[in-house]
C-alpha cells in the first residue's frame, strides 16, 4: 500500500526538487514564449478539471500521466494528466468526505457566483473524468446505498464507491490564453493512487481517449511530448512534495495578463 502522501522523507523530495529546469519565478515566462498562434475568434474559457494521482509504493514517488489518442483534435499524441471539462451533475454526487477547507477556499478565490457546491463540482469533475479515462475510482467503499444522477456517476452507484475530496489536494490553477481554438479555466488537483478504490478493465487502448498510461518519477516524466502547462503544474508539485504535501502550501494561479502570463498566488 502507498505511504500517506506526507510521509515521503524530506530529503528525497529535495533531490528531486534541486534537479527541476527552474524556479517558481521563471515559469510564467515559459509559457508566454511557448505560446502560440492567438488569430482564432476569442472564447470564454470552460471550466475543466483535472487529476495527478501519485504513486509512492517505492521510494521515489510516481505520477500517472496518459497519452492521448494521434487522432484526437485537442493535444494530440501528447501526455497528459487525465481530466475534462465540468458537467451539471457533478455538483450533485455525494461524497464521503467533503473538500478540506483551505482548498475550498482557494477554489472559490477569482470566479463569478463563488460557493462550496461549486468547488466540490471541480473536484468531483476531476475524479470522474479520471474514471472515465483510466477505469481508476478514487473514493472510499459504501455499505450505503448511494444516489446519483444518470451517466458515469451510475458507475460509482454500482461499484458501491463514494468520491473522497478529502483525499484531494488543489494544486494550481491556469487559464488557455485568449484567442485560441479551445479555452479552459483548469484546475489540478492531486492524490494519493491509495486513494483509489475500485479498479476498471478496459478504458485504455488504441481505440480510447488515452492509448496508453504510465507512471514516471516527476523528473522523467517531464520530459515527455506534452503541453506546456502539464510540465510547469509538474514543477509546482514537485516544489509541494518538497513541502511535505501540506495544506499550507501556496497555490499558484497562471493566466495572461497584457500579453504576458502571470503567476498569481490565490
Amino acid at each position: 500500500m502507498s505511504a500517506p502522501l506526507a510521509d515521503v522523507s524530506r530529503m528525497t523530495n529535495e533531490i528531486e526538487a534541486k534537479v527541476a529546469d527552474g524556479t517558481a519565478a521563471d515559469r510564467a515566462e515559459r509559457l508566454t514564449r511557448a505560446i502560440r498562434d492567438q488569430s482564432f475568434p476569442n472564447l470564454r474559457p470552460k471550466d475543466s478539471a483535472t487529476l495527478i494521482l501519485i504513486d509512492r509504493s517505492e521510494a521515489v514517488p510516481k505520477v500517472l500521466l496518459g497519452r492521448r489518442h494521434a487522432r484526437h483534435e485537442f493535444v494530440p499524441g501528447k501526455f497528459v494528466f487525465p481530466g475534462g471539462r465540468v458537467e451539471i451533475s457533478d455538483r450533485y454526487m455525494p461524497t464521503a468526505a467533503p473538500l478540506h477547507d483551505r482548498d475550498s477556499a482557494w477554489l472559490m478565490q477569482r470566479v463569478k457566483r463563488p460557493s462550496l457546491a461549486k468547488a466540490a463540482g471541480l473536484a468531483l469533475a476531476a475524479v470522474r473524468e479520471t474514471y472515465e479515462e483510466t477505469g481508476l475510482m478514487l473514493g472510499r467503499r459504501s455499505a450505503a446505498p448511494i444516489a446519483a444522477g444518470p451517466g458515469v456517476w451510475q458507475a460509482f452507484v454500482e461499484a458501491g464507491v463514494l468520491p473522497d475530496l478529502g483525499a484531494i489536494h488543489f494544486v494550481a490553477r491556469a487559464i488557455t490564453p485568449p484567442r485560441r481554438p479551445r479555452r479552459y479555466d483548469s484546475r489540478f488537483f492531486a492524490a494519493d493512487v491509495s486513494a483509489v478504490a475500485h479498479r476498471a478493465e478496459g478504458f485504455v487502448g488504441p481505440d480510447a481517449e488515452l492509448v496508453e498510461l504510465v507512471w514516471l518519477p516527476i523528473t522523467d516524466a517531464r520530459r515527455l511530448d506534452m503541453p506546456g502547462i502539464t510540465a510547469i503544474v509538474l514543477e509546482e508539485l514537485q516544489d509541494r512534495i518538497a513541502d511535505g504535501m501540506t495544506r499550507n502550501h501556496a497555490v499558484p494561479f497562471y493566466h495572461m495578463l497584457h500579453k504576458r502570463f502571470v503567476r498569481e498566488i490565490l
